[in-house]
């Protein structure tokens, strides 16, 4: 019976933890309102996990209705996408089927309430039997289920698998849990809807986004005709397209203004970061250049590029294909150019979501740019193009100017949506056959602690501010409504403190490696499986290892915090990489380790396991809020607010007794 208990909260954790990853995939990927708020949908999972366990032993069972608010959430988001349909003009969002969009405050909020009904069914599911084990048991089970949620979604996005492959595993283990019930008819909805997203044969999935891609035999652009023409959308937003090169020539002709400030008799060593289908290689080899290397993150772009390009560039020998992260490529190779290309790296070419880490923000940050700079052969060039917004372009002109002490050489074409195409091109001397230098406004550069290029100035857009207090509200109200009364959390304070504080300390590691390892699924798969298994260590400790007393542990947890905040990142950045990596380790699961043996000596004695369990959580969902002071503060401040955060968490314990109280 007690094996069986251990197998059913296991699977259950499973659960909770892979529906809240896939969602947050999934429903970004086909609702571009979503590119706003970053972590809009993980906020509404801990709302709901959280609600679940404070009702853990009052009600009616929740967990058998949780199959129909997924139905009901997969239905509505299918039934209602966002797609941006042209960056030119205004009304570019777009329904199904050609229809006007849902207003985004209606869209979002159904959004909202239909992942906190789903993730409460689950989090009521896992509380029932949670309250079975001791604390201690019951949250390491629930470590152990986590760990496998998180191994196989990675997994998933591995091997490039549709939705219908997340939403069989789901409909499988309901299924093995619920046995015969009624609402599993809810399941067919869920995997019938999701297999026919999946089987259109335009989508394509890869670790970060839907790939949409179209293939014209024929057309006209700009009156030109155009033949074989492969149109990208990424999570419904226009994203690439694959001309010829004499198309190119004639309606994009900024693919080669870089080549006018090079000698071209010398183009022995390219580097060309946001490779793509595959444009701006097929121009750089009709250029002349004699080799390549060419860095693209999205495997399924490149892949793309490479069977439908008509110049077939990714298929030339004088390219070395390398699918990473650009930031991560700069700082690890030691290969020196003759010209290094930043080739539109806007993974989000018009929706700018400014809290969001995007996947190129480090490569426009200063220091980025003075790594690029060491990477050039003497009398080397560097060229960035993209269409931007006016004040971005005197951002990284600013930036250029700053590093290479001289102002870079612009040259502006073609307006699209408001911005404006623009070549950006810079060396150790003098550009070789500039025109134009750049004179604008001196905006700062974006560094590697607030890497927001975005986002003008440190700020917290109104948009986020208003959002996010109605989210709260929001909260609240279901909390209270559907957890009880809040004064059974009141002795449970500090967990709330901690749990805030253990996201901020989370996000800032995600972050932290992004930067050292890169921005790839790889290295944030693997930095989350790392935060579960300090967790699961830190419990086992805490199981068989008699603790020092609160005080002790507090004290060692803000030592930690103190290292971590004292040592800059640029002194990592300059290590090799495997001691970078046992470096990072250490100062980022440190903490991690110690800020679990407070909670698992706390916890060990809670009275009620799921009521302090749900305060944690609801913490962890105003920790997700304060996430956003990174806008204003960079990140490394967020350290400061951890320390904080856990200082009041012990100050709980002291100044009202009840709080600490065994059981």
């Amino acid at each position: 019976m007690a094996s069986g208990a251990r197998l059913r909260l296991v699977l259950l954790s499973f659960l909770m933890l892979f529906v809240e990853l896939a969602l947050i995939r999934w429903t970004g990927a086909n609702n571009v309102h979503l590119a706003y708020l970053t972590n809009f949908v993980l906020l509404a999972s801990f709302l709901g996990i959280g609600v679940g366990f404070l009702r853990a032993e009052r009600g009616p069972e929740l967990f058998p209705w949780a199959p129909v608010a997924l139905a009901l959430l997969v239905g509505f988001v299918l039934a209602f996408p966002v797609d941006l349909t042209t960056l030119e003009g205004s009304g570019g969002l777009r329904g199904a089927f050609g229809m006007a969009a849902l207003p985004l405050w209606l869209s979002l909020s159904v959004v909202f309430v239909l992942t906190t009904a789903t993730m409460a069914g689950i989090g009521h599911g896992v509380a029932r039997i949670f309250v079975r084990f001791s604390p201690l048991e019951a949250y390491r089970l629930d470590i152990l289920g986590s760990i496998a949620g998180i191994v196989v979604f990675s997994a998933l996005a591995f091997l490039e698998l549709p939705p219908v492959a997340w939403g069989a595993i789901v409909s499988a283990l309901f299924v093995l849990l619920l046995g015969r019930r009624i609402q599993l008819v809810a399941l067919v909805a869920v995997v019938t809807l999701l297999a026919i997203e999946s089987a259109d044969s335009h989508d394509h999935w890869s670790p970060y986004y839907k790939i949409t891609a179209t293939h014209t035999a024929q057309t006209k652009v700009a009156g030109v005709p155009t033949h074989d023409v492969l149109t990208i959308s990424a999570n419904n937003i226009p994203h690439q397209t694959a001309y010829p090169i004499a198309t190119l020539r004639r309606i994009e002709r900024f693919y080669f203004f870089p080549y006018r400030h090079v000698d071209r008799r010398r183009l022995d060593d390219m580097l060309i970061v946001g490779a793509g289908n595959g444009n701006d290689l097929a121009v750089a080899l009709a250029q002349g250049a004699k080799h390549v290397d060419a860095v693209e993150i999205d495997p399924v772009i490149q892949s793309l590029g490479r069977r439908y390009h008509p110049n077939r560039p990714w298929q030339d020998p004088r390219v070395s294909k390398h699918i990473d992260d650009g930031r991560a490529f700069v700082q690890r190779t030691h290969r020196k150019y003759d010209l290094i290309l930043f080739a539109l790296p806007d993974s989000l070419t018009l929706l700018a979501g400014q809290g969001n880490l995007r996947l190129e923000n480090y490569l426009f940050t200063i220091e980025s740019m003075r790594k690029v700079k060491s990477l050039l052969k003497p009398g080397g060039t560097f060229a960035m193009y993209n269409y931007y917004e006016s004040w971005l372009l005197d951002r990284y002109a600013a930036t250029l100017q700053t590093v290479y002490g001289r102002p870079p050489c612009v040259e502006v074409g073609d307006p699209l949506a408001g911005r404006r195409q623009a070549v950006l091109t810079a060396g150790a001397g003098a550009t070789r056959g500039c025109r134009t230098q750049w004179h604008g406004e001196r905006l700062s550069a974006p560094t590697d602690d607030h890497p927001f290029p975005y986002l003008r100035t440190r700020t917290i857009p109104t948009f986020y501010l208003k959002t996010l207090g109605l989210m709260l509200l929001g909260s609240l109200l279901l909390v209270r409504v559907g957890g009880g009364s809040l004064r059974g959390m009141s002795r449970y304070v500090d967990l709330a403190f901690m749990g805030a504080a253990f996201l901020l300390l989370e996000t800032t590691n995600i972050v932290k490696f992004a930067l050292l390892f890169g921005t790839t699924w790889f290295v944030n798969a693997l930095v989350f499986t790392g935060v579960l298994l300090s967790v699961y260590a830190a419990v086992e400790v805490a199981r068989h290892v008699r603790l020092p007393p609160p005080p002790v542990l507090y004290g060692l947890l803000l030592a930690a915090l103190v290292v971590a905040w004292a040592v800059p990142q640029s002194s990592l950045l300059a290590l090799a990489p495997v001691p970078r990596f046992f470096a990072a380790t250490a100062l980022a699961f440190a903490p991690i380790f110690l800020a679990n043996l407070v909670f698992a000596q706390r916890f060990r004695n809670v009275a009620f396991s799921t009521t302090a369990f749900g305060a944690n959580l609801l913490g962890a969902m105003a920790g997700g809020v304060l996430e956003y002071l990174a806008l204003v503060t960079g990140y490394r401040f967020l350290l400061i607010v951890v320390a904080l955060l856990y200082a009041a968490a012990f100050a709980a314990t002291r100044v009202l007794p009840r709080v600490a109280a065994p059981s």
